[in-house]
């Protein structure tokens, strides 16, 4: 099943790294990466594939939400077809 997260929030050292960490750690493979920085706020959007993730998805989002809120971030998942159909004009 593939997903969207997506990271917001002060840029410092080791975002992606740790994101994608902890991702790695649950099977969870990164498809497609964009991330900038706009002034010192950092963005990153990520598409991935957690069909083979040893967590429920909810069980991932929520370890992704601590993981933000630890760094002062916003970090958020969700289906790629639910974010499909919020994003479609």
């Amino acid at each position: 099943m593939r997903a969207i997260v997506t990271v917001i929030g002060k840029d410092t050292v080791g975002i992606i790294a740790a994101v994608c960490s902890l991702l790695s750690r649950h099977k969870v493979n990164v498809l497609d990466i964009s991330q900038t920085v706009l002034q010192e706020y950092f963005t990153m959007i990520m598409l991935v594939d957690a069909g083979e993730s040893d967590l429920p998805f909810a069980d991932l989002a929520e370890l992704l939400k601590q993981k933000g809120e630890a760094q002062g971030l916003d970090i958020r998942m969700q289906r790629e077809d639910i974010f499909n159909a919020m994003h479609r004009i």
